[in-house]
């Protein structure tokens, strides 16, 4: 492994428990512990424990704030009420995104921006930018992240918290002690699952994970890694910047249009997505699933009867689709995402037939 990595403060924890370790946004990352398919399906049903701390965390305080964000991203920050998070997208002037992000709004004029651990020094150096007014703090690589996902997330982290998990709502944080320590807790997460995301002081974060190992390991608590997070948010239907989202490709090609807010009188891209919305002319994100064994991966050539049409996105094997399926992304013309529409992806010059179908893949039940 290459000595420039940076580690996360959880990184003695990972090779305890014998993670497999990979490069992954600066950082060296656990890909997996135990396997991938058992990971999976320790979060679709009971819960599984991840370190999300390589992900860039920025804080922000000042009465300017949400005004400011405003103009660089196309959802609202000004709406947000106290203590909700919300999903947000900063583009630049093509209307391409440079990241996906979730904004946090705390008490007394202070903000939390969470941004994508490889956009990481990008996002701080846009953000450079800011008015005099807003004060701005780098927490990246210092403060720690922790992820509990599953179906029984509630009944392992409750115990462990002195706020009223089951009381919040999806996308709202509370901040709250975990094991005596200072935490934001937010009701957020990138699997498709119910669950939470802990914030908290790199320092302390041993703490709160291995708290909640002891206590639930016995209760099926998996610690997991980025392999089955990626399996688990493809079948989600959410984006991974990079694949679906890109500085190419935008917001509105990604289907992520219900985040666009053009009631906002300016923002950056703003007038190039709106033209590209009114069109409906654009390439854009759709979901196959694989009619064979064969598996789609990212690059591969699509095709509708002769004509190519786009590319492979994301691809993987998934257990939660129909009892185990291949299933991609795919960036295609606009005639070639229309739901029920034959596709071919071609895999080592043979075409392997796909069927276009609906985003997301898999949907929890309530």
């Amino acid at each position: 492994m290459n000595e420039t990595l940076r580690r996360t403060a959880l990184y003695d924890e990972h090779r305890r428990l014998g993670a497999k370790m990979v490069e992954f946004g600066g950082f060296e990352m656990p890909v997996q512990y135990a396997g991938i398919l058992k990971e999976h399906d320790a979060v679709r049903k009971r819960a599984g424990l991840f370190d999300l701390s390589h992900m860039g965390q920025f804080r922000m305080r000042g009465e300017n704030v949400a005004t400011w964000a405003d103009t660089m991203t196309i959802n609202g920050v000004a709406t947000m009420k106290l203590m909700q998070a919300r999903y947000n997208i900063f583009c630049n002037e093509q209307g391409g995104a440079h990241d996906d992000t979730i904004f946090y709004r705390l008490p007394e004029e202070r903000w939390l921006l969470v941004v994508n651990a490889s956009n990481a020094t990008k996002m701080w150096s846009l953000l450079q930018r800011h008015p005099g007014s807003v004060r701005l703090e780098n927490r990246h690589g210092e403060d720690a992240l922790i992820a509990v996902q599953g179906p029984r997330s509630v009944s392992m982290l409750q115990p462990h918290a002195d706020a009223d998990l089951a009381a919040m709502k999806y996308y709202t944080c509370v901040e709250t002690e975990i094991e005596g320590i200072p935490t934001i807790v937010a009701r957020t997460g990138y699997t498709g699952e119910d669950g939470f995301e802990i914030f908290v002081d790199g320092a302390f974060a041993s703490n709160i994970w291995n708290a909640l190992l002891r206590a639930h390991a016995r209760d099926g608590l998996e610690p997991c890694g980025l392999g089955a997070r990626d399996v688990l948010r493809l079948e989600a239907g959410m984006p991974l910047y990079g694949h679906e989202l890109t500085e190419e490709i935008t917001p509105v090609q990604a289907g992520q249009s219900w985040a666009l807010k053009l009631s906002k009188p300016a923002f950056t891209g703003r007038d190039v997505l709106a033209q590209q919305a009114e069109r409906d002319d654009y390439a854009r994100i759709a979901g196959i699933v694989m009619n064979g064994r064969a598996p789609a991966r990212e690059g591969y050539p699509v095709f509708l009867g002769d004509r190519r049409v786009g590319e492979v996105r994301s691809g993987s094997f998934a257990p939660s689709v129909d009892g185990g399926k291949n299933i991609a992304t795919v960036l295609v013309e606009r005639d070639a995402a229309t739901i029920g529409a034959v596709l071919a992806v071609e895999i080592r010059g043979a075409r392997h037939e796909a069927g276009v179908v609906a985003l997301p893949f898999y949907k929890r039940s309530q």
